[in-house]
């Protein structure tokens, strides 16, 4: 049996001085600080934001302001400023972290597996195509021309949309024959302006991909290899060092797929084994007929 409560003894209200979260007349705090509540905001993940959006309107419309995500979106990407871009950043955002890529949408039955590889922003309207990494010096200087590229195997792509790609590794199958137990693969380097999904060109189909230019080697290859670059930075000291491929691309006897990012440059590789070849082939896509390039592939399969 527990002791009953002296007499006189009653519930009551404390004394003790506690935060409100209703600011009143010459308080000294008020929680709901937007600048406050702003700055805390950048200290916090997508999912961290989206949780603390829905538990008011008055939250909800601070913490969905473009600014924020904007803010989120570029550290998270760790991207410099694009300028304008024609959709809200949330929606931005949301569409690179919901783990979409460009086959969710389209040739799903193609598709085996894939890698998220990072983010890089395209400043001039310009990109060299590649599928050597260990291009001669002489072809990657500013007065290098078209066809001292394509000697190399390389394309050179104008017309570019300018601002932030997201850059993805695909595995594919293999696209000669039919068979459900063929073992043959294709590795494709995939990148999209980082708008892309929200366009209606792509989302009805309408915009697809075209074949560009294609590259064949008949002789044994020691590695599957490709990169896409910003022409204006393509001898930056970041962009520089994706052609050291020691520091990146792993012993000759590991085969797994290997990817370096830069600010204006993204690459991938992958060692083989024995093989009679390879073929590589370049594709675009554009925003309409004559549109800006919004996505460039560069696929890769043995002979």
């Amino acid at each position: 049996m527990g002791k009953r409560l002296r007499r006189g003894r009653s519930i009551c209200s404390c004394k003790s001085p506690r935060p409100s979260y209703h600011a009143s007349p010459g308080s000294s705090f008020n929680w709901f600080e937007k600048d406050l509540w702003t700055e805390i905001a950048k200290f916090l993940d997508g999912k961290s934001l989206m949780k603390l959006a829905v538990t008011s309107r008055w939250f909800h419309s601070v913490i969905m302001h473009d600014s924020i995500w904007r803010f989120v979106c570029l550290r998270d990407l760790q991207v410099p400023e694009p300028g304008h871009v024609a959709f809200n950043w949330n929606k931005l955002y949301a569409s690179v972290v919901d783990g979409s890529h460009s086959y969710t949408f389209r040739e799903k039955e193609k598709h085996l597996d894939w890698m998220r590889i990072g983010a890089f922003h395209i400043e001039s309207t310009a990109a060299l195509l590649s599928e050597r990494l260990d291009l001669p010096l002489e072809i990657r200087q500013q007065n290098a021309t078209e066809k001292m590229f394509e000697s190399c195997g390389a394309s050179l792509l104008n017309n570019i949309k300018t601002g932030i790609w997201i850059a993805d590794l695909q595995l594919v199958r293999c696209p000669v024959c039919e068979l459900d137990k063929c073992d043959g693969t294709m590795q494709t380097l995939d990148v999209r302006h980082i708008e892309l999904f929200h366009y209606k060109g792509f989302q009805e189909g309408s915009w697809k991909y075209e074949l560009i230019g294609n590259h064949k080697v008949e002789n044994p290859m020691k590695a599957a290899s490709g990169g896409i670059f910003d022409l204006q930075h393509l001898n930056d000291r970041a962009s520089a060092g994706i052609f050291d491929l020691k520091l990146w691309t792993g012993e000759p006897t590991d085969f797994q797929p290997k990817a370096m990012i830069t600010f204006h440059a993204v690459a991938i590789n992958t060692n083989l084994q024995v093989n009679d070849g390879l073929l590589t082939k370049y594709y675009m896509m554009r925003a309409g007929p004559d549109g800006e390039v919004v996505s460039i592939r560069i696929s890769q399969q043995l002979l």
